[in-house]
């Protein structure tokens, strides 16, 4: 099993949802977080101030799936993401060791 922990921008999580809906993911952890890297932030004018905006809002998303299916899922990921423009994002995968779905008890890939 795999871990795919990708960041994305916020306006694509519907998108990439969907994608990643049709080629059989049947679930995935969105979390909303901040960050920086080359894009490094902006600068805003609030109330006629000028402030630095250092941390840029993005979209985390961690699916774990089979390992036969990684490669699709990011491929899939990266396709739908990607707006050619700086800060599109970072896909990292992951191995997982074990899953446990609580409500069963079942473990690994039919926990998945």
């Amino acid at each position: 099993m795999k871990l795919i922990i990708a960041a994305i921008k916020p306006f694509k999580l519907e998108e990439v949802r969907e994608a990643l809906t049709a080629i059989g993911v049947r679930g995935m952890m969105v979390t909303e977080i901040k960050g920086f890297g080359s894009q490094s932030g902006h600068t805003e004018i609030y109330r006629g101030a000028e402030y630095a905006v250092n941390f840029v809002p993005k979209i985390k998303l961690e699916i774990v799936v089979a390992a036969s299916m990684a490669d699709q899922v990011v491929d899939t990921i990266q396709k739908t993401a990607k707006t050619d423009k700086i800060g599109d994002g970072k896909i990292f995968v992951l191995d997982v060791a074990q899953a446990v779905r609580v409500r069963t008890g079942e473990t690994d890939s039919d926990a998945l």
